[in-house]
């Protein structure tokens, strides 16, 4: 891990290295890709633009939009982020998410925010688990039915990350001390939907519906997702971020 770094792309070089990754983790059609220049744009209004490089060869990266809440709060949408197949499960993630939330600090922003399948469990666990992201919103369909094989035809239903940089939850998250408060309900997704997706899509269309549904009543109700555990099971409680 010694030759990994993080650092910001600031050239059109640079951000076209980031399109090109983009079609090897995602095998995105063209008319699906982030556009280089959206690179710039991003780097340039305040956004975030970061790589991660084994010596010069970049092998993940990340970018972020400013963002504006109804009634005037600042927040970064971290709208992408991705690391090369034969890079993962070796923290790059972490790294580039830890730059992330340095870099938003120092400039003032307490809150990012990002959306993830609920289908994805082993992104859930790392937003949930390892960074102390909370839910509290659901989204049917966000992006459209796309060309990806990582989304096996499925709806792109998303819940929405909440990431409050320097909160307590956080912090103890990150240090690995978080004390959760008492879970209400629970919401499963089998350990094996990855499975479901290449081999009965139906099936796991049934089971992504069924999550939306039970996400939609618990936010309703006031609860947030607080925690995931491994074998696919989100934890719902009350979130305080104190």
């Amino acid at each position: 891990m010694s030759a990994i770094s993080v650092q910001p792309l600031t050239t059109v070089e640079e951000f076209r290295e980031a399109l090109a990754l983009q079609q090897a983790i995602w095998g995105f059609s063209d008319a699906e890709l982030l556009p280089a220049r959206m690179f710039g744009v991003a780097s340039k209004i305040g956004g975030q633009v970061l790589g991660a490089f084994d010596g010069a060869r970049m092998i993940g990266f990340c970018v972020a939009m400013p963002g504006l809440k109804p009634g005037g709060g600042g927040f970064l949408h971290s709208h992408m982020l991705g690391v090369l197949p034969e890079y993962r499960d070796r923290h790059i993630g972490r790294l580039l998410k830890l730059e992330q939330r340095q870099d938003a600090l120092a400039r003032g922003v307490d809150l990012v925010e990002w959306t993830f399948d609920p289908l994805e469990l082993k992104n859930a666990y790392f937003n949930l688990e390892r960074l102390g992201a909370i839910v509290r919103r659901y989204v049917p369909n966000q992006y459209g039915i796309t060309a990806s094989p990582l989304h096996g035809g499925l709806p792109t239903d998303r819940l929405v990350a909440e990431w409050w940089l320097g909160t307590r939850w956080v912090e103890t998250t990150l240090s690995g001390e978080r004390v959760r408060p008492p879970v209400e309900r629970r919401i499963e997704v089998p350990a094996d939907i990855e499975r479901l997706r290449r081999e009965a899509p139906k099936q796991a269309r049934e089971i992504q519906k069924a999550a939306g549904e039970s996400f939609a009543e618990c936010f309703e109700r006031g609860l947030a997702v607080i925690g995931f555990e491994r074998a696919g099971t989100y934890l719902l409680g009350r979130w305080d971020s104190e």
